[in-house]
């Protein structure tokens, strides 16, 4: 039986000139100008001649020639055993190729914060995993699939949100997305679809959030801090009395954007979110919080602050979107459970894989409310085109298996002694500067005297060091006076960089 030619060898594009006696030319010019500009790489596996023939419909002896004719010029190699290959040779590069740009270093120590230490990531019970999950996979697993995501994956979540943070889920309101960052895109949409004009945020927070939510269609307004958390009572005007001025921030004093410039703080009667959580126009319709663990500052958001937000949303039909970045991650306190378990109907709960196991996952999940689960599945499409199915199978299994919890038992001491040596380190060399917002998490806070910042973040500049200001995550439109800090990210180096790392860290500071 004559096997197909679709079975033989590699794949080879060649572009062969000439007919008869000119193939042999034309095939050899083809692979001589793929070797030169670099389209066939050095070490290259070329096809066997039976198989490039069948391919070109042309005589075996044709390719056997051609090679043989590249060979002797040096273009080609030709080994018993090892097949033809191309020639180890430097490529030279067409001369109107543009020049490559010099990359310059990167700094040898990392501690910006936010990235979990990616050299622990658990690649063999990942792996695993992985196993397992193909293995039980149906069929139809691999089709383009539920845009809410995989059943499996949306299962295991729902029983493990429970558990370990408090959330109240129903696999059927679970949606799988690519990370933080997409959740909060599709809810900008449908907040904006109806008819929303502002979302609230915390005054200190990530610029990206800031961006996506304006990006939206929406104001971006900011909600001011202290040492209880972010001040939710702003949002129906309950702190002392401001100037409203409309523009969209808050003063820290009560004051914020009303209907128009005037006395007495609060949002005004066109602040309050409507019914259903619409808003009037320009409206605040919904609040986006890190209650457990704010990020940057580290303060877990007040009890009394939890219930008033609730109360808000309760009365105003307003929408609050949790980031539970890191509540998997506390040290020296009782766990905090999620803002979502005291209102389900009005609360969204917004997950990630990216703290607990790395980023590149790109696997996130929004726990949703009835009356808004079937809007944003809609604002994602009619498929599940942006999340790998393997990876949410792959998560499915690592939860449900146990080696989840492990994986987060065993971060939590490493980054637990890694707290402990930060915290001795600057008391031993450095005693003027104060670490908070250390209790939960894997960064910390190291409040600097006032006015060293930017020549503590220089400083750290000449030590090698990557490391972040607080200033750079206040929001534009806060008011209050600026705190000196940095924002330590000791969950980003490996165990063995970690020394240095801290090494360098304290020769930075005053």
């Amino acid at each position: 039986m004559v096997k197909s030619w679709a079975t033989f060898g590699v794949d080879l594009h060649v572009d062969v000139t000439g007919t008869g006696s000119g193939l042999r030319k034309g095939l050899t010019d083809a692979l001589r100008a793929a070797v030169r500009g670099g389209r066939l790489a050095p070490g290259t596996r070329l096809p066997s001649s039976r198989s490039l023939a069948a391919d070109l419909g042309i005589a075996r002896n044709t390719v056997a020639d051609a090679y043989a004719d590249l060979v002797a010029e040096g273009w080609l190699t030709a080994r018993q055993g090892s097949g033809t290959r191309v020639a180890e040779r430097a490529v030279v590069a067409p001369a109107s190729a543009p020049p490559r740009p010099r990359t310059p270093g990167g700094p040898a120590y990392d501690l910006v914060p936010g990235t979990p230490d990616l050299a622990s990531f658990p690649r063999a019970e990942w792996l695993k995993a992985s196993r397992r999950a193909l293995a039980a996979a149906p069929y139809d697993a691999l089709g383009y699939g539920d845009p809410r995501g995989r059943v499996e994956l949306r299962t295991a979540l729902a029983g493990y949100l429970a558990r370990a943070r408090g959330v109240r889920a129903d696999p059927e309101r679970i949606l799988i997305c690519s990370g933080f960052a997409h959740g909060l895109m599709l809810l900008g949409a449908v907040l904006r679809q109806r008819g929303a004009g502002a979302l609230a945020m915390e005054s200190y927070g990530l610029d990206v959030h800031w961006k996506l939510v304006e990006r939206a269609g929406l104001r971006s307004v900011n909600l001011p801090f202290d040492e209880l958390g972010t001040r939710t009572e702003e949002l129906t005007g309950g702190g002392p009395g401001g100037s409203g001025d409309g523009s969209g921030s808050w003063d820290g004093n009560g004051g914020g954007p009303g209907s128009g410039r005037g006395s007495g703080g609060g949002l005004g009667s066109r602040g309050r979110a409507g019914s259903g959580g619409k808003g009037g126009a320009g409206g605040v319709a919904a609040v986006l919080l890190t209650p457990a663990h704010q990020f940057p500052m580290g303060v877990p958001l007040h009890p009394d602050r939890r219930a008033a937000v609730v109360d808000w949303a309760r009365r105003t039909g307003g929408l609050i979107l949790e980031d539970d970045y890191d509540g998997e991650f506390r040290y020296d306190r009782q766990p905090v459970g999620a803002l979502q378990g005291l209102d389900p109907d009005h609360v969204v709960y917004m997950g990630t894989a990216s703290k607990a196991l790395a980023p590149g996952l790109r696997l996130g999940w929004l726990v949703l409310p009835p009356a808004l689960a079937a809007e944003v599945t809609a604002a994602k499409g009619g498929a599940d085109w942006s999340c790998g199915v393997l990876d949410q199978l792959t998560l499915a299994e690592f939860i449900t298996s146990g080696a989840y919890d492990r994986h987060v038992r065993a971060s939590r001491l490493r980054y637990r002694r890694r707290r402990d040596h930060l915290v001795s380190a600057l008391a031993a060399h450095a005693p003027s500067v104060t670490a908070t917002g250390i209790a939960a998490g894997f960064h910390a806070v190291l409040q600097l005297p006032p006015g060293t910042e930017q020549s503590v973040v220089r400083a750290a500049v000449w030590q090698g060091l990557a490391v972040h200001g607080l200033t750079r995550y206040r929001h534009p439109s806060a008011t209050a006076p600026p705190l000196d800090a940095l924002v330590v990210g000791y969950g980003t180096p490996t165990d063995s960089g970690w020394p240095g790392t801290l090494e360098a860290l304290v020769r930075a500071l005053p």
